[in-house]
């Protein structure tokens, strides 16, 4: 059965979001809230959680999975960018965007795009994400919480636990979060292209 976590959304309390990271150290898949909305995450070098990850949403190879990290220091470790990529995501994080870029040798190589060799990376503008990933001191391995089937994502935490029970190991809920995902601009190519319009304004990058 899944723990549940209920945090403060503004000061969430650093004793519950220690117990989340050690679940996440220990090889667990959990659910947080992000600015857009909840997702799945685990460890970058957990394939075991990745794997339950395409279970749960069935996803096939071709899934970009998103590396959602704490700066802009710790996406640059992931995600190669020229001086006006850099500038141009740089002035767009954090916020509610997923930019798909060529991957560094850093980036954990299942999750990269077969073919294009590319990664999906994101900063979140949210207080209990942003403490999770501050006490991690790492990226998470993550996708958003999207059922097969279902058009929008769940966004109730009490619900998430119901669902997932014996899916996953914890579910962090600061309340409603939203249900639109993140809009995806994709770099590949070094030019922007709008690939899934979202919570973030896609305005800039048209």
């Amino acid at each position: 059965m899944a723990k549940y976590f209920d945090v403060h959304p503004d000061n969430p309390q650093r004793r519950v979001i220690g117990q989340v990271v050690e679940i996440i150290r220990s090889g667990g898949l959990v659910v947080y809230p992000t600015d857009s909305c909840f997702a799945l995450g685990c460890h970058p070098g957990n394939k075991e959680g990745l794997d339950r990850i395409r279970e749960i949403r069935r996803l096939d190879d071709r899934h970009h999975f998103t590396l959602v990290c704490r700066d802009f220091a710790q996406l640059g470790q992931f995600a190669r960018m020229d001086n006006a990529v850099f500038r141009t995501v740089r002035a767009a994080t954090p916020g509610s965007y997923t930019f798909i870029l060529p991957a560094t040798g850093e980036a954990p190589r299942r999750m990269l795009h077969p073919k294009k060799k590319t990664v999906g990376v994101r900063i979140p503008d949210h207080t209990v994400a942003q403490a999770l990933l501050a006490e991690l001191d790492e990226p998470l391995l993550s996708s958003t919480l999207l059922l097969p089937g279902e058009e929008e994502p769940l966004t109730i935490g009490w619900e998430i636990k119901e669902r997932l029970d014996h899916s996953v190991d914890a579910v962090l809920d600061s309340g409603d979060c939203g249900t639109e995902p993140t809009t995806v601009v994709d770099f590949s190519d070094g030019v922007a292209e709008v690939i899934r319009r979202g919570a973030g304004d896609p305005e800039p990058f048209e």
